[in-house]
């Protein structure tokens, strides 16, 4: 056997977006050189890793025995790397972070003067749904995850970070329409998130509240692809002002004021009570205590006094 770690995380990034363009890209590689390094993998195994069934990547039961065993020699690897650098008296280590996908748009400030301070210490940093973020926590294999809606049944402590803002949002062609009431939604068509997206949890829970019976037109799995089609003129979506800054000030999207919106929550940083943290994300934690109301200011005070 002659792979190379360099071929082993490759693997394990391709595993983990289950393609091999998302791993370029999340690698910062091209899909050739990507290829290249799968396949001189493969070539020191008999048995395939991965198949392609109608030009989709599955990966096979031995590719996630290697998988795992490559997840285990990286982390090792890691290890001996924080080990060092702490023996030097570098603060060193990984913090692990699972964010709701809208997070996206406000995580990334709340840490990166840290990590460039503290440039010896690692983010992962895992985007998904509300679902998926709770089950990582509640499982212990994060540090911290953020969300805008608590969980009911895990007992969590946590730091409110800034407002969540949520409007009907409609295409340039709605740019025009007057004040809504909330009766007028029912002859919209709706534009919702995925079962599971605490933004499709706060839309359906203003919809219980008023007691409307609406036309939903699309479900759809991103924000990203939320905005596109309301962009499009597909329909109309309540989303969160965070996420809508560029399209807003482009006028590809526009506001439509509506009675009772917008519905605000709050961000928060979370972790399970009484977790054992690493002296990294200690220090990420005293960070934000005195970091938190500047950050705020500097970058997302446009949000904060938004009308």
């Amino acid at each position: 056997m002659n792979y190379t770690l360099h071929q082993l995380r490759i693997f394990q990034k391709i595993v983990e977006t289950q393609s091999i363009t998302k791993a370029s890209e999340e690698l910062h590689l091209t899909q050739p050189a990507v290829s290249i390094q799968l396949k001189n993998l493969q070539d020191q195994f008999e048995i395939p890793l991965t198949e392609v069934i109608g030009r989709k990547l599955y990966v096979t039961e031995f590719g996630m025995e290697i998988y795992h065993a490559a997840d285990t020699i990286l982390n090792e690897v890691n290890q001996i790397k924080h080990k060092a650098m702490a023996y030097k008296g570098h603060l060193t280590g990984t913090i692990k972070i699972s964010v709701v996908s809208t997070a996206k748009y406000v995580m990334p400030f709340f840490i990166s003067e840290f990590l460039k301070t503290n440039n010896n210490i690692e983010l992962k940093m895992d985007v998904t749904n509300k679902s998926k973020v709770i089950r990582s926590l509640e499982a212990n294999e994060i540090d911290f995850a953020m969300v805008s809606v608590l969980p009911e049944k895990l007992d969590v402590e946590r730091i409110e970070l800034l407002q969540n803002k949520l409007y009907l949002v409609g295409s340039q062609a709605t740019k025009d329409k007057t004040k809504l009431d909330n009766k007028d939604l029912e002859h919209l068509p709706l534009i919702f998130r995925e079962k599971g997206s605490a933004t499709r949890q706060a839309m359906e829970n203003f919809i219980s509240k008023n007691k409307l019976s609406v036309f939903s037109k699309l479900e759809l799995t991103s924000n990203e692809a939320v905005k596109q089609s309301a962009i499009a003129g597909l329909g109309y979506s309540i989303m969160p002002l965070i996420g809508i800054k560029n399209e807003l000030q482009s006028g590809e999207l526009h506001i439509i004021p509506t009675n009772q919106l917008p519905i605000i929550t709050e961000w928060n940083l979370i972790w399970l009570k009484n977790k054992n943290f690493s002296p990294a994300a200690k220090a990420y934690l005293e960070y934000l205590d005195k970091h938190k109301s500047e950050i705020i200011e500097n970058r997302f005070n446009w949000s904060e006094n938004f009308k």
